[in-house]
């Protein structure tokens, strides 16, 4: 174990390294002129001051949420004694913080280096189309490896801790189930980051447009509208520090699931099954590391996304070779009837991961770039109104949701079918190749992230050239920029919600483990869920409807936040003279104050929905029913999320479309309807769906970490 161990501490070194090495470069750039370093301070100071108000009510929420696990764990497991009880309820009750703490930790530093990226690659577009890319994507990649290293670090030292480390095959196949708070933690945090951020940056998008492009006719990101830089300083607190928080507990959560279902095959693989997912997470760091030196475009009059999707190709080459050896070294071994395992077919289920990751980028890019059909017969509807452009986006998003689904159904079918014939005669063994599936679909994730930071890096690049007056050719770079980080932060949600299905399959296995144990079974048996039995079916029919009614509460949130937003713009053109002329300066902050107010006040409520529901249905129904929401409920999130994130995707590209010329282009009739629409599915894209990304694994860890209440 210790070859093991000391690679994935060094991987977390090595991480740190590099991390420290992309932030001296960052700061050694260029920062601008006066007006660039004063815009850019603007979003700095609104972003920071949002987070840290953020976390703080975030942290009340958690030290109420741990003291309440500490308890529940404790009566819940009362019948293995006292002294017993009180030890896995602090074990569980610390992961849980421990969690908590990394996640809100990855988030503020991806927020950190972001805010202070976005006005270097502005500068740095001066100098060209390959130094503004270099820049941002470093930026992004900060962000990538500190959540990626931070969740490997936080899991792998917490299984240590908890008997990993002991020697000893009880302590060691009980650890993993002692660190599910972890996961909890992370996803608990998650959840109302990318909420509550998701609630800001749609409140001031929103407001911000439909005063300023609809009713005042002013283009984006003009300084003449009063809520601009809450605008630009959403799009941090949504897809910075909210989907850094995301994909954090996603690596977190899968980690601590898989290795659950690896103590199953305890006889056959030892500890390694047990850390085979923390050591393939750790290659996974290092080939997206050397992935993101591959990036650069010689040519500036190439499109930028073929820079990074050369090096995201890189890393995915890096990863197939190393999971190679990796796989044999640590799931080789001989069954009871000793017969040799055949680990090539466990490498099929690496393989099927890492191509279904590939498959959803593919389909996200289909249904929301405007080079495709979808989005241009949404653009072509606008000709004929907003109805219509809404109508058709709808059907976009709903079409959208169903070759995902199969997709992601014949992934789940071929990984089980491998793990089942690699180990044959095991209960576990199918669903253990799901979860080296899950392993290979996320072995791309610190790549992913850096080319999801990168979007709102480029978005405030963006932003800052336009609001400084900067020249023609310096907007033309940020303008594809701005246009290729669109592209990566629907790529990435489309990543995000794959991954988050192939997860929500395994930690539900995790779960029926869990549950095993408890009632005495062996964990090579088999626990049914009988949907036929009344409880089992409310707990289903429950799980369905948390997912609609916490998506109901979002976008009814944004819409209740952005309209603070609406009126206080209003209100600053109609009372401040000269705002319209440029001679008056609009008053920002108030507009920072106002969506920041009402976005942590609007996040609380959705967020306790999703964390009360599965306790009481777990409590009150029993441990079956809690399978039965919990399936269900992962179900309609994943599919509803779908429909969200790619409905919303399109909206926004189809009015993107009809911008750069097509229907009449700007300021024409098709424009305006394409606008509405945009705004219909700004909520939808950036607050609703991304936070059912976080909702099916929340879910998940939460049930794992109260299953010993349940009736």
């Amino acid at each position: 174990m210790g070859a093991y161990i000391a690679l994935i501490y060094g991987v977390i070194v090595f991480a740190i390294l590099v991390i420290i090495g992309l932030v001296r470069f960052i700061f050694s750039q260029e920062k601008g002129n006066e007006k660039m370093q004063e815009i850019a301070g603007a979003i700095r100071e609104g972003a920071m001051a949002f987070l840290n108000r953020q976390y703080k009510t975030i942290g009340i929420l958690a030290l109420i949420v741990a003291i309440i696990i500490i308890i529940a764990n404790y009566f819940g497991n009362l019948s293995k004694g006292s002294s017993q009880a009180a030890s896995i309820a602090f074990h569980i009750g610390f992961a849980f913080i421990t969690g908590a703490l990394c996640s809100a930790i990855s988030g503020y530093l991806g927020m950190y280096i972001a805010v202070n990226s976005n006005v270097r690659a502005a500068a740095g577009a001066r100098k060209g189309l390959n130094r503004a890319l270099q820049i941002a994507l470093r930026g992004g990649a900060v962000t990538g490896l500190a959540v990626t290293a931070l969740s490997l670090l936080g899991v792998a030292t917490l299984f240590l801790l908890y008997g990993g480390a002991s020697g000893k095959e009880n302590l060691i196949k009980e650890a993993p189930s002692l660190i599910v708070g972890f996961g909890f933690g992370a996803s608990f945090v998650a959840l109302f980051a990318q909420l509550g951020g998701g609630i800001y940056t749609k409140a001031a998008d929103v407001g911000a447009d439909l005063v300023g492009k609809v009713e005042a006719g002013i283009p984006e990101d003009d300084p003449r509208n009063p809520a601009v830089v809450a605008d630009l300083v959403g799009d941090n607190v949504g897809d910075c520090a909210g989907r850094g928080a995301d994909l954090f507990e996603s690596t977190a959560a899968e980690n601590i699931g898989a290795m659950i279902l690896g103590v199953a095959l305890y006889p056959v693989f030892g500890w390694k099954g047990i850390l085979f997912p923390l050591v393939a997470r750790a290659i996974g760091i290092v080939s997206s590391v050397i992935g993101l030196f591959f990036v650069n475009t010689k040519d500036e009059s190439k499109d930028p996304m073929k820079a990074l999707n050369k090096g995201y190709f890189v890393t995915t080459i890096l990863n197939l070779i190393v999971l190679i050896f990796i796989v044999k070294a640590m799931l080789s071994g001989k069954l009871p009837n000793g017969q040799e395992v055949n680990w090539w077919l466990l490498y099929g289920c690496a393989v099927t991961g890492i191509i279904l990751s590939y498959i959803f980028v593919w389909l996200t890019d289909f249904y929301t770039s405007y080079h495709y059909r979808p989005v241009q017969e949404i653009a072509k509807a606008s000709t004929t109104g907003p109805a219509t452009n809404i109508i058709t986006g709808m059907s976009v998003g709903m079409e959208s949701t169903a070759l995902p689904v199969i997709f992601i159904s014949i992934a789940i079918y071929i990984a089980y079918k491998l793990g089942e014939h690699a180990l044959p005669g095991f209960a576990n063994g199918g669903l253990y190749g799901t979860a080296i599936a899950t392993m290979g679909m996320l072995s791309t994730c610190a790549y992913i992230l850096a080319m999801d930071t990168f979007g709102p890096i480029t978005d405030n690049a963006g932003g800052i050239t336009e609001m400084s007056g900067a020249p023609e050719e310096v907007r033309n770079v940020t303008d594809r920029l701005d246009a290729c980080g669109n592209t990566t932060k629907a790529l990435t949600k489309g990543y995000a919600i794959g991954s988050a299905a192939l997860a929500t399959f395994l930690l539900f296995s995790a779960y029926l483990d869990e549950v095993k144990k408890i009632l005495g079974r062996p964990l090579e048996s088999w626990f049914s869920v009988d949907i036929g039995k009344p409880e089992v079916f409310i707990g289903a029919f429950i799980g369905a409807m948390v997912v609609y009614l916490f998506s109901s509460t979002a976008i009814r949130a944004v819409g209740r936040a952005a309209q603070y937003v609406i009126l206080e713009v209003r209100r600053q053109f109609k009372e401040i003279p000269g705002i319209m002329e440029g001679r008056a300066k609009p008053d920002y902050a108030k507009c920072v104050d106002i969506v920041t107010k009402g976005a942590l006040k609007e996040m609380v409520v959705p967020g306790m929905i999703v964390v009360i529901a599965p306790i009481l249905v777990g409590i009150l129904l029993g441990k079956e029913a809690a399978a039965g929401f919990l399936m269900i409920g992962t179900i309609a999130g994943v599919i509803l999320a779908l429909f969200l994130n790619n409905g919303g995707g399109a909206w926004d590209n189809a009015k993107k479309f009809i911008e750069l010329g097509n229907y009449g282009g700007k300021r024409s009739d098709a424009h305006k309807a394409a606008v509405v629409g945009d705004t219909v599915g700004d909520p939808c894209k950036d607050t609703a769906g991304p936070s059912l990304h976080v909702l099916v694994k929340l879910i998940s860890t939460i049930t794992l970490v109260f299953v010993s209440l349940f009736r």
